[in-house]
């Protein structure tokens, strides 16, 4: 079985606007929140009040996350694993995530 990684943007290549924008959709937070327990989870593995998206939005999502450097993604043969970026995004943006998964709660009681 190969393993190789996607295409992440680098440390240094981290913008707070990407990062932010992806932040802000709801569905992209909850996911997020997810990964937050620094452990690898499978990208089929989708939060209980996600399960109403269809499939490809959730891969949308989980794209999207990893473009824009919120998470890593790592391929083994036909399984994708992902897991927050916590230490490049503590290192380029000191205290943006703990201040964002904090109010997480409050962005999904307005949703």
């Amino acid at each position: 079985m190969t393993e190789r990684d996607l295409p992440h943007p680098t440390t240094g290549q981290l913008r707070l606007g990407d990062v932010l924008g992806a932040l802000a959709d709801p569905a992209r937070l909850r996911l997020v929140e997810l990964y937050a327990d620094d452990a690898e989870h499978s990208c089929s593995e989708v939060p209980e009040e996600l399960r109403g998206l269809h499939k490809s939005t959730v891969s949308h999502h989980q794209k999207t996350l990893r473009e824009l450097g919120v998470v890593r993604v790592r391929i083994a043969g036909r399984n994708r694993y992902l897991m927050l970026r916590r230490g490049d995004l503590d290192e380029r943006f000191p205290g943006l995530l703990d201040a964002v998964l904090a109010n997480a709660d409050e962005v999904a009681r307005k949703t």
